[in-house]
């Protein structure tokens, strides 16, 4: 299988100046955002990346420090490559806040004189990001929306030049709804925006002007069983990739195959995708506002009774948090229980109805 760090290491000695910016190289910014430049850059400091990579490279158990392991194959990528060791990064910032639940991270690269690329951080794997994921279906904009339309804007307010907006998961929708809501007069610099299995938009946001004049610039890549990719509306230029892994680890963009400068395509997603974008749709149509914001409400403070920041630390203390998960669960109140088990029961619902669709289509 040949993935983005095989196409980093095939196209790595040549300039963008010699061989134009695409979609592979979207992908590889996309997941640079994810990297941990928390740990060496301060506030307004700016970096190549060749030495941000051996900045990184320098940072005791960064194997065990990193989201994925082959992010650190792609850190070690970076520092050979010519194609972006010579790249600077600056204007990086994140922010987790558990009270106004809120996980962004930006930063943005200049990759030649006349090209930058603006680089939306997905999910990670903190309890406060997964939950303004699930936010995402209760209201638009979520803090990180906001925030990310505000940080292109700043961006591109001080830079005369061309911009690319790219992001991987919940950094895809961040980098789509950037370009949508940032100043009019600013959306010319916008060149494209690769959108890599972000969630989509409610009506609202599709119907908006603000959508509408930045939707042929949008591209958005998905892998043939996606799930995050799927949730939500999309009316942007859309993609099907393929991908070596199964289920939701296709969601990992390293699984995705290339050739040369350019995905593997599929026709179209397979048919647990499909069952996966019409069972939630329906489920969120069939609930009241009320109940879907009670159902999550109800699951991430049962979570949050574990006492874990991360995902990670659920998992290493699993038998203290299945015990805490149990005793949180009972502690309910009863309207709260009621109503997270009547939005189960329209989801089991919806499942059917689901399963039915796609047997329906195939016979």
């Amino acid at each position: 299988m040949t993935n983005i760090l095989d196409y980093l290491l095939w196209r790595g000695d040549i300039t963008f100046e010699n061989d134009p910016f695409n979609e592979i190289d979207g992908a590889i910014c996309a997941r640079l955002s994810y990297l941990p430049f928390e740990r060496i850059l301060k506030a307004g400091e700016e970096i190549t990346l060749k030495n941000a990579a051996e900045k990184m490279l320098k940072i005791e158990n960064i194997e065990e420090k990193v989201l994925i392991k082959d992010d650190y194959k792609l850190i070690k990528a970076l520092k050979e490559s010519n194609r972006y060791n010579s790249a600077y990064a600056f204007g990086f910032v994140h922010k987790t806040d558990r009270q106004s639940q809120t996980q962004f991270c930006a930063l943005t690269l200049r990759l030649s004189d006349n090209l930058y690329c603006v680089c939306f951080r997905g999910t990670d794997n903190t309890l406060i990001g997964w939950k303004e994921d699930f936010n995402m279906g209760l209201m638009c904009p979520v803090p990180a929306q906001k925030s990310a339309a505000e940080y292109l804007e700043k961006i591109l307010l001080k830079r005369d030049k061309k911009f690319i907006i790219a992001g991987h998961s919940k950094g895809g929708n961040l980098a789509v709804y950037s370009a949508a809501y940032c100043r009019e007069d600013l959306k010319n610099k916008i060149t494209a925006v690769y959108n890599y299995d972000g969630p989509g938009f409610t009506d609202t946001v599709l119907e908006s002007d603000g959508y509408k004049n930045i939707c042929k610039r949008v591209n958005t890549y998905v892998p043939q069983s996606s799930v995050v990719g799927m949730l939500l509306g999309h009316k942007e230029n859309f993609f099907t990739v393929h991908s070596e892994n199964s289920g939701l680890m296709q969601h990992d963009i390293y699984s995705w195959n290339v050739e040369g400068k350019k995905f593997i395509f599929l026709e179209s997603v397979n048919n647990s995708s499909v069952f996966v974008d019409s069972t939630v749709k329906a489920w969120f149509s069939d609930l009241t506002p009320y109940q879907l914001e009670v159902f999550v409400e109800a699951v991430f403070k049962v979570a949050n009774e574990t006492n874990a920041e991360t995902l990670h630390e659920m998992s290493e203390k699993w038998f203290d948090s299945a015990v805490s998960v149990l005793k949180s669960v009972k502690n309910l109140d009863e309207t709260t229980r009621k109503t997270a088990m009547e939005a189960i029961k329209i989801l089991l619902k919806s499942t059917k109805s689901g399963f039915k669709k796609v047997t329906d289509k195939n016979a």
